[in-house]
């Protein structure tokens, strides 16, 4: 996992909601720029510090690889004299209910500072001309350590993102010109099982059907024809999604397990004996019919994703 710095002062409310960085691929003059092409160099998994009007105010996951695309309508007059074409990259933001200001904290930070494509000065303000800028070891451990036990419980989860790497998907989105910003926000945010996605998985789903867990905040909307292979309208519907806890939505996103239409839970032979026997041994979901609207979905799970099965129910 590597660890960035993105100065999103005016771009951070489209980034943050919409679920992704972007940057010009060229400056103005048609020149590299560093922090443009530190883009092409995020893979799933990495951190990204959202810096902000002075403040350090999320945290990103990066979930996707770059992909080509042009300069995000909702950007609006933001930006006017930037290149139109970019790179986007997925990243899952965390807004800190308690940010903090770096500024504040520099007798701690400048020992660690870069001597070279600092996002900071030596005076705690920060670069002008930066977007996106790699951050020594050091100083990201610093920074995060700064932002306490808020932002140490979503650098645990950074290495469980990027589980789909779904590059081609995400540049047809963005190709596809009946969709408006609203909607393409919308889908983005549905590979990553946010946002309408969710909340119509919800209206379906009301807990984990393996662990029983009811509380929302430790269950992800879990696409059952994946993303990558769903079309737009698929890809929102509520229909298409389970809500699943995050070691259950790592076998069911890989594999090795799947569902029977009456809601008996099978397992692929596959799937190593001491992770079946730590994660799936005992259940505590109830037995629950996928309604008739589920079932096309999860016949595509069973027949494309699931992986030669072996029954355990």
């Amino acid at each position: 996992m590597k660890h960035w710095w993105a100065n999103q002062n005016l771009t951070f409310k489209h980034e943050v909601h919409g679920s992704y960085l972007w940057s010009p691929k060229r400056t103005v003059n048609n020149r590299r720029n560093v922090f443009y092409d530190n883009m092409q160099l995020l893979v799933p998994g990495d951190l990204v510090l959202s810096f902000a009007d002075t403040y350090i105010k999320a945290i990103g996951i990066v979930d996707g690889s770059p992909v080509s695309a042009k300069k995000p309508a909702e950007f609006g007059s933001v930006g006017d004299a930037w290149n139109q074409e970019g790179w986007f990259v997925p990243t899952v933001f965390h807004k800190l209910r308690y940010p903090i200001r770096p500024k504040d904290f520099m007798p701690k930070l400048l020992p660690h500072l870069p001597a070279k494509y600092s996002p900071l000065q030596s005076n705690g303000n920060g670069n002008q001309g930066v977007y996106l800028a790699a951050l020594p070891e050091l100083l990201a451990y610093e920074l995060i350590a700064l932002l306490g036990t808020e932002a140490q419980a979503i650098v645990a989860q950074a290495g469980n993102a990027g589980q789909l790497s779904d590059s081609v998907g995400i540049s047809e989105l963005l190709a596809d010109g009946g969709l408006d910003t609203t909607q393409r926000s919308q889908v983005i945010q549905a590979r990553i099982g946010q946002g309408l996605f969710r909340s119509r998985v919800s209206e379906v789903e009301l807990s984990c059907r393996v662990t029983g867990v009811h509380d929302e905040r430790f269950l992800i909307a879990s696409h059952i024809k994946p993303w990558s292979k769903s079309n737009n309208v698929e890809r929102l519907d509520g229909n298409n999604g389970l809500l699943l806890t995050p070691h259950i939505d790592r076998l069911f996103d890989k594999g090795y397990m799947t569902f029977e239409d009456d809601g008996r839970v099978r397992i692929s032979q596959f799937l190593p004996e001491e992770v079946r026997l730590a994660w799936v041994s005992r259940t505590n979901g109830q037995l629950k019919k996928l309604t008739q609207k589920q079932r096309p979905y999860m016949e595509y799970h069973r027949d494309l994703v699931f992986q030669k099965s072996l029954d355990i129910s």
